[in-house]
This record gives structure tokens, sequence and C-alpha cells, in this order.
């Protein structure tokens, strides 16, 4: 399905010690009326730092939620703005049953005399997330809030990232990480357990997105297909005109 299609995270987040982040491709121009001139071919770079002017959105289906985690950090210290969806999907190694059990534990945490105080227990896994990369970044100086400040994330694929580009990262990906046969669950899973409300209604907010995809991508793909038939028969009906208009053709 088109609209679960996954894109290869661009080189500007791939995190690699050794080598240097790639020169910044050229700024677009502007045009007199404010638009961006060859918006699709380009993206804006800052201050050429590598770091994309445009949100990067992370679908986070069968990504590692710590490794996941620790690289959508270090690019929010960097200057990225980052959007995660989908963070339902997001694995954790080891059993439900276990990591239910650690949770639990998790939860009995609190301040006696005012439990309000702290600490907050999320049960969204959007929010697990957030706290999660909260943990990574040192959220209590200006730098580290401005940083945090630059993620959203989100259960489902809500509007407008519902028709936005995705990408994945390969570093943190499921298949990629977690030794074959290692026990897992989904964080949306774990989440249920512990009293997230709201998983059969994400799930059958994400079956209704997924049919709309699936009309919208069956409708491209046919006035593709009519687009490619129009052009030949065009090319059928010029005829020798094509050798005048080849050296001039876009």
């Amino acid at each position: 399905m088109q609209s679960d299609s996954y894109r290869v995270l661009p080189p500007f987040l791939n995190i690699s010690l050794s080598t240097p982040p790639p020169p910044p491709p050229p700024t677009t121009n502007t045009g007199a009326g404010g638009r961006e001139e060859g918006r699709s071919q380009q993206v804006t770079m800052v201050s050429g730092s590598g770091v994309s002017a445009r949100r990067v959105v992370v679908d986070a289906r069968h990504h590692m939620l710590g490794r996941l985690a620790s690289i959508v950090a270090k690019e929010l210290l960097n200057g990225q703005r980052v959007v995660v969806v989908r963070c339902e999907e997001m694995c954790i190694s080891g059993g439900l049953v276990r990591q239910k059990m650690k949770y639990l534990r998790f939860l009995r945490k609190r301040m006696n005399t005012k439990p309000s105080h702290g600490p907050i227990h999320f049960r969204a896994p959007s929010k697990i997330f957030w706290r999660t990369v909260r943990g990574m970044i040192p959220h209590k100086t200006p730098r580290g809030e401005a940083a945090l400040a630059r993620l959203k994330a989100f259960e489902g694929v809500p509007p407008p990232y519902d028709r936005t580009k995705r990408m994945v990262i390969p570093d943190a990906l499921k298949v990629l990480r977690l030794q074959p046969g290692h026990k897992y669950c989904l964080l949306g899973e774990l989440s249920k357990e512990v009293g997230w409300n709201y998983h059969e209604t994400i799930k059958e907010l994400e079956e209704k997105r997924k049919e709309k995809a699936k009309v919208s991508y069956d409708r491209r793909k046919q006035l593709a297909k009519l687009r490619v038939k129009a052009e030949k028969a065009a090319e059928e009906k010029l005829g020798s005109q094509l050798d005048i208009l080849a050296p001039i053709k876009y």
C-alpha cells in the first residue's frame, strides 16, 4: 500500500562518528511572491549543518524503542525537528509479561506525602516515547528544553502527516537490530495492559485511514496509466514533428 511505504532515512539523519556530514544542497530561491522554486527537488538546509529546515516525519512501526529514542534525541540536540507517528507499533525487547511486571514496578514509585508531585506515570505510547527521549536529553537546561520542544509524537498517523512521506531509521529497525527468535512486544499492547484506554480507538482510526489511502493510491495509479496512454497517442499523432520538438522538449 502506497500510504504505508517506507523511505530510507536521508543522509542528514545517518549518524556516524567516522565520516563528516555531507555538504548541504544549494538553497532554494524565492520568487517575487515569496514562493520557493523547485520545492520538491531541493531541501533547504540550516547554516550548512546538515540539518533540514523541514520537519522530518518518522514512521515508528517495528522500530526498537530505545534505539529510536537515542537517534531522535541526538538529532533534536542538533536542531532537527522530528515528528514520530505510529508510536503504538514500536517494539520493546522482551516478552509482554516481563515488560508489564517491570512497568508495574515503575507505577508503584511515587511521593508518599503527595503523589501528584511525581513521578508522573504516562500510559500512552507517544508519552512513553517522549519520556524516553527526555531521559536522553539535558531537559532542565535551556538547550535541552529547546531540543525537546522540537519533538512531536503521535499514536496512529493524524493529519496532516497522513499525506506526508514517512521515513524509517535502519539503525533502529527490529529486523536489523533484534536477534532472530528473541522475544519482543509492542508498545501499544504494553500501554493497553497498564491502563491506556484508546488502543481500540486508534486501531479503528488506522483501518479507516488505510482504506482511504488505498482508494487514493488506486486513483493515482489509474491516472498515471491514462497519462502514459495519452502521451503515446499524442506522439503517434505528431509523427515527424517529434524530430522538430526533440531539441526543445522539456
